[in-house]
Parts: structure tokens; sequence; C-alpha cells
């Protein structure tokens, strides 16, 4: 993404990965440990050199998850509450990214 490095494994432009590719796999989460763009946690596990940590709960107005589809920086806050739509494009991203929020984001 212009701006935005996204690290990971077989990265598209729109962010998706090899471990996650569908249509609607189009954001990156940044990891609060390193502060880069990863499309999803396995990427971190095998990129980074760290274990990854999560973004605690009063940090939620950290701008840490990127639209692949128009580069919008979402504060997390903001990404939970989107209702899987890109506030700024409206694309449409996984809503079964939510499963996962336990590996980025600590629990509410």
């Amino acid at each position: 993404m212009k701006g935005h490095p996204v690290r990971g494994t077989e990265v598209d432009p729109q962010t998706r990965c090899r471990h996650y590719h569908s249509e609607i796999d189009i954001i990156a989460i940044k990891f609060k440990c390193c502060e880069t763009y990863y499309p999803c946690h396995l990427c971190h596990q095998e990129e980074a050199d760290h274990p990854a940590e999560v973004w605690g709960r009063e940090q939620r107005n950290e701008k840490a998850v990127l639209c692949g589809s128009c580069g919008h920086e979402l504060a997390i806050a903001e990404y939970m509450e989107c209702k899987s739509s890109c506030p700024e494009c409206h694309a449409s991203f996984n809503p079964g990214c939510a499963l996962h929020y336990d590996l980025y984001f600590e629990a509410k």
C-alpha cells in the first residue's frame, strides 16, 4: 500500500496474503510490538523475529488497521465498530476477522 508498507507472505496490492486471500480479505493490522503492518497473525509469526503483542483497551484510538482497498488508516475502535466496511471507501471487509480480535486487541 502506498505510504504504508505491508510485510507478509505473498502480499498482494490490497493486503491479501497466502493465508487469507478471499475477495474481502483486504485489511492489514499494525502490530503493537513492531509498529509494522501485516495482513494477518500468521504472516507476523513467519516474518517477525519476536512474539506478537496485542493493543491494550486504552489504545483503541491508535490507527492500527489499514484498508487494502483505499489505504485509509482506521483507529482500532473505528475498525471494531465499522460493521465490516471501510468508512472511507465502503469496501467490504471480512466479517470473520472479528473471530481473531484477541490475537491483535485486548478484549473489551
